[in-house]
């Protein structure tokens, strides 16, 4: 195919090998169009990337897919389906290429807000539990999500515009600038998620960082509430024969009593002060 339609060698290798940044290359009269594709996996809490690659010339559209994100098979029926739009040529069926895969990006979207807000809700319940590994993994997520998308608003923005010189059918302008407008939103939505998330694993830290003092402060009071009994009660334990308040009557129930008394004014007091 590449020696058929004249493909350019460096982007025929780019499209086999993968691994690149979303960008669009002239080359002669064709384009090379270099996409991030992405779903969301619900049930492991994964955004899923892919790479999709296209070259558009004046009389073809070759396109190269790596992953399971953004099938293409549904774009063809759609273009079909609008025959003034297919009418335009091979720009149409890169604008429809562009729309499918930001079209995708929303449905990612709408599963890591879904994700979110249940951590959000798990973070200020009731509930004594560390969520961090889950926010930082739904974290990571989200910045691999990130550094797929946002590279691709130049490079829409460039099919767009009058003035890039690229050769796309100026027809195809006002779709395209529609289909810019939809990826700065999604852009605005993930970089919110992205702050959102950092604000949540920060409240969780602080969260638990009270927990621990509450559970300090309790240990604390209990060691200061049996330190009376124990202090006593060592004292009056080391046998000696010449102790005065060993031949008294009351001694015993007297010592019981006194350290009764001030075992409950402590606990009474430190109750008072919120540390039990």
């Amino acid at each position: 195919m590449a020696e058929h339609f004249g493909l350019h060698p460096l982007a025929v290798e780019d499209a086999v090998h993968a691994h690149q940044r979303p960008k669009v290359e002239t080359h002669g009269e064709s384009l090379f169009v270099v996409l991030k594709t992405a779903r969301y996996v619900d049930s492991d809490e994964l955004v899923e990337i892919g790479e999709l690659m296209v070259f558009v010339g004046s009389q073809f559209v070759v396109t190269v897919r790596h992953g399971e994100p953004s099938p293409l098979s549904g774009v063809r029926r759609e273009l079909e389906a609008h025959p003034d739009l297919l009418s335009i040529g091979p720009s149409s069926v890169l604008y429809a290429v562009i729309d499918k895969v930001v079209d995708d990006y929303a449905a990612v979207i709408a599963g890591l807000a879904v994700d979110m807000d249940e951590i959000e809700a798990e973070v200020f319940s009731d509930q004594h539990a560390n969520r961090a590994e889950r926010i930082y993994k739904l974290k990571r997520e989200v910045l691999e999500f990130r550094r797929a998308v946002r590279p691709l608003e130049e490079p829409v923005a460039q099919l767009a515009s009058p003035v890039t010189g690229l050769p796309v059918d100026r027809r195809t302008e006002p779709y395209f600038r529609d289909v810019h407008d939809h990826l700065r939103r999604d852009i605005e939505q993930i970089t919110g998620f992205d702050e959102l998330l950092t604000n949540v694993l920060q409240a969780n830290i602080a969260q638990l960082s009270m927990r621990d003092n509450q559970d300090m402060r309790r240990i604390s009071a209990w060691v200061a509430i049996l330190a009376v009994p124990t202090m006593v009660f060592g004292l009056y334990g080391m046998n000696f024969e010449h102790m005065p308040e060993l031949g008294s009557r009351f001694g015993y129930p007297a010592v019981l009593a006194f350290v009764a008394v001030v075992c409950t004014g402590l606990y009474w007091r430190l109750r008072r002060a919120g540390w039990l």
